[in-house]
């Protein structure tokens, strides 16, 4: 565990430090495209946040080559190459795509072609587990037609979903969390090697959002754009991938007895090794009603509108802060749900809790006016837009010049007439006129 936390944290350090430069060149090219109609900030914002996510990327497993506990995982297997390859396509893609808006078609066709390219050096799946029937192998052919969809799919889900600042960034980061946590489990728990691919995969995934995501919080100062959120959809889909397609379910021994003992034996097991399509449930939907929806109206499935379903919390009253934290709460009760289930399958208090925090979430998505404030005693250590804000102070009121400033009376002048000449003597002052 150790020697991931030390990749993580390189991985987020060299992210973190190297979005500042990368905005400033961003700024510099010209990568700050106008704002278009279904945008929801108000001034145009930098792109290319994914060159620094892509260096992250490449000095995370440059650290992870170098530990002795993680060594192996490059000496054994072909994996981790095979991602970068398919990485540094989609991110270069990506890169022209922020700087000269690509077509669409042409985006999807370089997607495919870095799955491809995955597919080719041995990241690919290799059979299904289905419960009740075992491990089922697939061909060459399907395996990478299995292999090319599901990494097309993760690209664009995520990509659909990256609407509001530090949405796609904290989603994905919420996910991989608990993608990683059962990965660790599997190759620790079960000394399954298979799965140390998807393990390091999913830290050093951990660590690009967590660096990238102090810049793109709202206000956002940069964004992903395309050349981010292609890359972290592609390694989620990698992580998928590795641990779905090529951990062979038998090493669990699980299918002993008969084949109803085995199934009921095998649905917690068999849950999590599909976390990686649950972990996207919520950027995948929202990709289906897209489609679904722009379809009806006689639209190209790629065409762009504000539907999504952040777009429909922001329509509905909620505030851009509370909109994305609304989406973090969803994905992390599908992810860690799902992996506190694997884990207890028989304990009926984790879907008790789940229940409640389910109910919870549709109560905060039916307050949308209520506004929650930091307690005074955090105030200290949460950034400013997030503190009380102070009463502005009442303005003392206007007195007349004989208490601001006093003005001299000639002699002999008692009464309404001293009155009458302080009068007299404020408004030739107002009026700018010499006393």
């Amino acid at each position: 565990m150790r020697d991931y936390l030390l990749t993580l944290c390189v991985t987020a350090a060299v992210t973190y430090l190297l979005t500042g430069p990368v905005r400033k060149f961003a700024i510099a090219t010209g990568a700050m495209p106008e704002i278009r109609a279904r945008d929801v900030h108000r001034e145009p914002t930098p792109r290319l946040g994914g060159i620094a996510m892509f260096f992250g990327l490449c000095a995370g497993l440059l650290v992870a080559d170098h530990l002795q506990n993680l060594n192996s995982v490059f000496e054994q297997s072909n994996e981790p190459r095979a991602l970068l390859s398919g990485a540094a396509l989609i991110w270069l893609i990506g890169v022209l795509d922020d700087k000269f808006e690509l077509d669409a078609l042409i985006k999807l066709g370089a997607q495919m072609i870095s799955a491809g390219v995955m597919v080719a050096q041995g990241l690919t799946i290799l059979w299904l587990p289905i419960p009740g029937v075992g491990t089922v192998a697939l061909t060459q052919w399907q395996g990478t037609l299995l292999t090319v969809a599901l990494v097309v799919l993760t690209i664009n889900a995520v990509n659909f979903v990256d609407g509001l600042d530090g949405l796609a960034a904290g989603m994905v980061c919420i996910a991989t969390g608990a993608f990683f946590l059962y990965a660790y489990r599997l190759w620790y728990g079960y000394t399954i090697e298979a799965a140390a691919p998807a393990t390091l995969f999913a830290a050093i995934l951990m660590g690009m959002c967590l660096g990238f995501l102090p810049h793109n919080m709202h206000p956002a100062r940069i964004f992903m754009g395309d050349s981010g959120s292609m890359l972290i959809g592609l390694i989620l889909a990698a992580s998928a991938i590795s641990i779905t397609g090529q951990v062979d379910p038998d090493t669990l021994k699980i299918f002993e007895g008969s084949t109803r003992q085995a199934t009921h034996a095998a649905l917690p097991v068999f849950i999590p090794l599909i976390l990686p399509l649950t972990i996207i449930a919520i950027p995948m939907t929202d990709l289906v009603l897209a489609i679904v929806r722009r379809t009806w109206k006689g639209q190209s499935p790629f065409a762009a509108d504000r539907g999504h379903l952040h777009h429909r919390l922001l329509e509905i009253g909620h505030s851009h802060s509370r909109a994305v934290l609304i989406m973090y709460f969803w994905s992390a009760l599908i992810a860690f749900g799902t992996l506190a289930y694997s884990v207890h399958s028989t304990s009926m208090w984790i879907v008790l809790v789940i229940t409640v925090l389910s109910a919870l979430g549709l109560v905060l998505l039916l307050l949308p006016r209520f506004s929650p404030r930091t307690p005074r005693w955090a105030e200290a250590v949460v950034p400013p837009r997030y503190r009380r804000r102070k009463a502005a102070p009442e303005p003392e009121p206007e007195h007349e010049a004989a208490e601001e400033e006093r003005v001299p009376v000639p002699a002999g002048l008692h009464g309404s007439t001293a009155i009458g000449h302080r009068s007299r003597f404020s408004d030739r002052r107002k009026a700018g006129t010499p006393s």
